[in-house]
């Protein structure tokens, strides 16, 4: 088909004609029921609309850039089944909907020739037991539930079966129970398995499994690798299972303590290329990827070319595969009122264009570590079984199908950098967050002063970062009373963390106390040093934008609003006036002894603050843009709550609205 009509203007009637077209091909070949995902750049193949809401997005902000190649739409699906019914004298027999069967198996196992009957091999000689494992699925998935059963295979009907206990949270026992009814209410002759075991162990062949590991339930030890067999963790002693009184050591029962839950990140990213919908997708950063010199995906920036130019044998094949690492604790119950820390890993594939790379679909759960308290700087311990595998993956790597160039290849892959929130940064890069020399960029430069008053530690000297002839560097009066003529502190590279750390030996685990003291703020050095290109990345850990933000916005708006005193009281005003700096905020003491605190130039009272208030209730945000912003305003007391949920009103707060935004900025930059 003819694309060139899509970069031309979207008032033209090429482009208008060519649309129609578009959406005739995307309604026959990838829609769902009436809809289809919205390629326009506000959607982001994210949303499901109907064509008139798809022709008005298109029309009004024009397709995603680079969107040449309409995956999302079955153009892929299709071409496939233009060559397989025009190269071949057997046609593909049209899929059902509702059970593709046929689809799942070459998404998981990556074998493309979809008219494989049962017993059939692909080469004469006897087949390996991954083929072998294919041949068993592919004729569970032809083999009727139950003899002349029109709507079910034994497959089909498993894995509806399954999802449902899922969806249900229904117990083992509770779900043995249902497989003996059914057995019992169908026709003889039924193919279900025995029990929930026997119906796991089929659906682990599709690539679905995952590996448990005991742990140490003070985190001293993961009962891995080398210490696959110990009864009884060498650092504080405590062993490894739960015991009875029939049972002191626990071997008999193995009940463990603590278990690491490990899935395995090699089937994973072979499902990304055995797929036909991702297997393209995955080489967009070379191939699809506008190159103007602006920053619109991971691999227009500094660390990626950084990285590629230091590993070029890496850089050839596009399909290997870049990856980013995000862990942070949650509690699973739903309540914020109890004390649990469960700490997911997750794995992005930034391979992919932005409008995949950061959807749900294509994030990664390699560990789950489990609570009730969160590892902190014993959570290297847990991340062992991931490091081995992305040592591998970088030495050696393995070999995958790529379902779009029908060819096998040796994937390799390599982890850029982490994501984290600020305490999460310190678990994964071994620099305390807290203390003197809390910044991790400023390392041992940091500049802190510790405010009496107040009780807080203040971070200040990051002026030092500005320009040379940077207004601000001047500025002594909005500032600490202080001209800045320092030049900002040198990048902390790898070599020079090792160097620091390479005489010292750590020990992990929350009984430990005889650990050396470590030089500066270090707690640890990272196991992502273990991987052999780690010293050498740019950027090796990155904090979250959605924590940044929601800080930022919450300190501001309590300051305005002046919630509980927290942000501008007398112990503040103390602080300033013994630093010697804003002489108009100083606190003034009355005849009486009582102290009064002059407004500040963001000071509102009691009007100002009820319509902030009464505006924020009524404000309209696109759809999907934020939580409902009306259901944390109060009029009466005027207050916000919940500001984690609402955290994008910061555009509304630092927009337009308030004339004296800039010196609010000015008295936070200080």
């Amino acid at each position: 088909m003819d694309k060139r009509w899509m970069s031309m203007s979207r008032s033209s009637d090429e482009y208008k004609a060519g649309l129609e077209d578009f959406l005739d091909f995307a309604f026959t070949n990838g829609s769902i029921g009436e809809m289809i995902l919205c390629p326009c750049i506000r959607c982001g193949n994210g949303v499901f609309v109907t064509r008139e809401q798809a022709k008005s997005h298109l029309i009004w902000k024009g397709f995603i850039k680079g969107y040449t190649q309409w995956l999302a739409h079955g153009e892929l699906s299709s071409n496939l089944h233009h060559t397989s019914s025009h190269g071949s004298s057997n046609e593909v027999p049209p899929l059902n909907p509702i059970d593709d069967m046929q689809g799942l198996l070459q998404d998981a196992v990556g074998v493309l020739n979809q008219n494989l009957d049962v017993g059939e091999r692909l080469e004469p000689e006897q087949p390996n037991i991954e083929a072998e494992k294919f041949y068993n699925l592919i004729n569970d998935s032809k083999q009727p539930l139950y003899p002349d059963c029109p709507q079910f295979s034994k497959l089909s009907f498993l894995v509806r079966l399954l999802h449902i206990k899922c969806l249900s949270k229904m117990p083992d026992s509770v779900f043995n129970t249902l497989l003996d009814l059914l057995r019992q209410a169908l026709p003889e002759g039924v193919n279900l398995p025995n029990s929930y075991y026997e119906a796991k162990k089929t659906m682990k062949e599709l690539g679905l499994g995952y590996e448990k590991y005991d742990a140490c339930p003070n985190d001293c030890t993961l009962y891995w690798g080398k210490d696959e067999s110990k009864i009884k963790c060498d650092t504080c002693k405590h062993l490894r299972w739960e015991g009875t009184k029939d049972d002191p050591t626990g071997e008999k029962r193995k009940v463990p303590h603590k278990v690491l839950w490990h899935f395995p990140l090699k089937p994973r990213l072979q499902r990304l290329f055995m797929s036909s919908k991702t297997a393209s997708s995955m080489k967009w950063h070379v191939e699809g990827r506008t190159k103007d010199g602006r920053m619109r995906h991971p691999a227009d920036t500094p660390v990626w070319q950084s990285f590629d130019y230091q590993n070029p044998e890496f850089a050839k094949d596009p399909r290997n595969v870049r990856l980013g690492l995000a862990s942070d604790g949650f509690n699973p119950f739903k309540s914020m009122n109890v004390n649990h820390s469960t700490w997911p890993v997750v794995l992005m594939p930034y391979n992919l264009p932005p409008w995949m790379c950061m959807k749900q679909p294509y994030f990664m759960l390699s560990l789950l570590i489990p609570g009730p308290y969160a590892p902190g700087n014993n959570i290297d311990v847990y991340l062992q079984p991931l490091i081995a595998e992305l040592k591998e993956l970088w030495d050696v790597g393995m070999t995958t199908y790529d379902a779009s160039s029908k060819e096998n290849f040796q994937m390799h892959a390599a982890l850029l950098w982490t994501i984290s929130d600020f305490p999460g940064y310190a678990n994964l890069s071994g620099w305390s967050t807290k203390g003197y020399l809390a910044c991790p960029v400023c390392h041992k430069h940091t500049v802190s002063h510790h405010l009496r008053h107040g009780s807080k530690q203040c971070y200040m000297g990051h002026r030092r970062f500005l320009e040379k002839e940077h207004s601000y560097r001047k500025d002594k009066r909005n500032f600490d009373g202080k001209e800045e003529h320092r030049v900002a502190p040198p990048r902390l590279t790898g070599d020079m963390i090792l160097e620091e750390l390479r005489s010292y030996k750590i020990k992990f685990g929350k009984a430990v106390n005889d650990n050396p003291e470590l030089p500066f703020n270090w707690k640890k050095q990272s196991i992502f040093f273990d991987l052999p290109y780690w010293k050498n990345n740019l950027l090796r850990h990155c904090l979250d934008v959605m924590h940044i933000e929601k800080n930022v916005c919450e300190t501001i708006v309590r300051t305005l609003l002046n919630v509980d005193g927290k942000y501008d009281n007398l112990g503040v005003r103390r602080d300033l006036e013994e630093m010697g700096i804003r002489a108009g905020l100083h606190p003034i003491t009355d005849e009486f002894g009582r102290a009064y605190l002059p407004p500040t130039c963001f000071y509102l009272d009691k009007k100002e603050k009820e319509l902030f208030c009464k505006i924020l209730k009524k404000v309209k945000v696109p759809d999907g843009y934020s939580a409902t912003i009306s259901k944390s305003v109060h009029l009466k007391p005027s207050k916000l709550t919940g500001l984690k949920k609402i955290y994008v009103v910061k555009l509304f707060v630092l927009g337009n609205c308030f004339v004296w935004k800039r010196k609010l900025l000015l008295y936070y930059a200080s």
